[in-house]
């Protein structure tokens, strides 16, 4: 079952990972504007804050919530098929909308499927649905940080396959056959324990951002990781300026995000194969602040003017970045209510993509300007994220 699902959500996320790419390449390579391309790209991601709070509701709601993400997979899929067959035929505002209206469902196949994870990780074990208790927590604790791992593939693949499928068009089908591969996986996946009481929508995402903002560890978690994203937006916007002014090449600045995503990748792997209780809280701050140190070493290759450094500080950022990620996974499964958990990932992801896109509307003319100063305020914005993690933090925390 386990298996199953990290297969799942390892092709869902990579698609995610790759949409966005192909639909700029796509878009660009057909009607030659980069308006057009950026306005597609925009489109993908913007809705999902409005959709991301909702998304979770349903999820919530929903007996067998498997079928509903396999329904956000098939909208998903069906909007690029829409926008990469009537590129050149249909009028760009109605792409755009249709892009928007994809958009919504993105959510999904980031937070959707990571709420899941407690019934998938104790019907493992046991063949039943449920929250973790005892021996079910370590369980949960390894299926997150699995989890976590196929975010960093996803990381790893999605671009790269975006730029080095022949044509724009080409890679969007790419992403629509990952999507219809991991419909199995979103189908199978376990019923819920209950169905929660039919309240209304609006009472029900009140509950939802309630359950964070009443919780004092779970808006801690969640203000950090959308401060902490927001910095990461800075190096993403970065790395293939400053790969530009150390070797002349851009292509070897985005490499720099593989190298962030395969460290994080091998991060996680090793908190997958550690045993016993975790200090989830701790892990937290701590990965916060080693991305932090990786981008204060990017602006230091920033002025040595050494590639190797820059390779360095991708590698330091993504040590802290995988653990911080298993890290906040397991701190909002250990927080959330369970009738609302749905909602708070759902919720949490669209928050973060906000941020990421705030941090990265700020990185352009900053790293335009200066990709040293671009890199420090990355590096500022993980201080910041750490400052908000242990604002009135208990010295004693909860293990796992």
């Amino acid at each position: 079952m386990l298996w199953r699902y990290l297969a799942g959500a390892a092709a869902a996320r990579t698609a995610d990972e790759m949409s966005g790419p192909a639909l700029l390449i796509a878009g660009l390579a057909v009607t030659g504007s980069p308006v057009v391309a950026s306005w597609l790209l925009a489109g993908l991601t913007v809705s999902a804050a409005a959709g991301g709070p909702l998304l979770g509701v349903l999820l919530d709601r929903a007996r067998r919530p498997g079928r509903l993400l396999a329904g956000c997979l098939v909208a998903y899929a069906g909007g690029l098929l829409v926008i990469v067959s009537g590129l050149g035929r249909l009028p760009e505002a109605a792409l755009v909308a249709v892009a928007v209206a994809a958009g919504l469902v993105g959510p999904a196949l980031t937070g959707g499927w990571t709420s899941q994870i407690p019934a998938v990780a104790v019907a493992a074990r046991s063949g039943r649905a449920g929250g973790p208790s005892g021996s079910d927590a370590a369980r949960l604790g390894r299926a997150n940080a699995l989890d976590a791992m196929t975010y960093n593939v996803a990381g790893l693949a999605g671009p790269a396959l975006a730029g080095v499928i022949a044509g724009g068009p080409v890679a969007v089908l790419v992403c629509v056959v990952l999507l219809v591969a991991a419909l199995p996986a979103a189908w199978a996946l376990p019923a819920s324990a209950g169905v929660k009481t039919r309240s209304g929508v609006g009472e029900e995402l009140r509950e939802g951002f309630g359950a964070i903002l009443g919780n004092p560890v779970l808006l801690r978690a969640t203000a950090g990781s959308m401060v902490s994203c927001a910095g990461t937006a800075m190096l993403v916007v970065s790395a293939p300026v400053l790969g530009e002014r150390l070797t002349g090449s851009t292509g070897l600045g985005a490499l720099l995000l593989a190298v962030t995503a395969a460290c994080g990748l091998a991060a996680n792997a090793l908190v997958a194969r550690a045993r016993g209780p975790r200090r989830w809280d701790a892990l937290l701050v701590w990965g916060t602040a080693v991305a932090g140190v990786g981008m204060l070493l990017a602006a230091a290759a920033g002025v040595s003017g050494a590639y190797w450094v820059a390779v360095v500080a991708a590698g330091v950022v993504g040590l802290g970045e995988g653990p911080q990620l298993t890290a906040l996974f397991s701190v909002r499964h250990r927080e959330a209510p369970a009738r609302l958990r749905a909602q708070v990932f759902t919720t949490g992801a669209s928050l973060k993509i906000t941020s990421f896109a705030v941090g990265s509307a700020v990185a352009g003319p900053l790293a335009a300007y200066s990709v040293g100063a671009a890199l420090l305020a990355g590096a500022a914005a993980q201080a910041v994220a750490v400052a908000v993690l242990t604002a009135g933090r208990p010295r004693s925390v909860r293990d796992v």
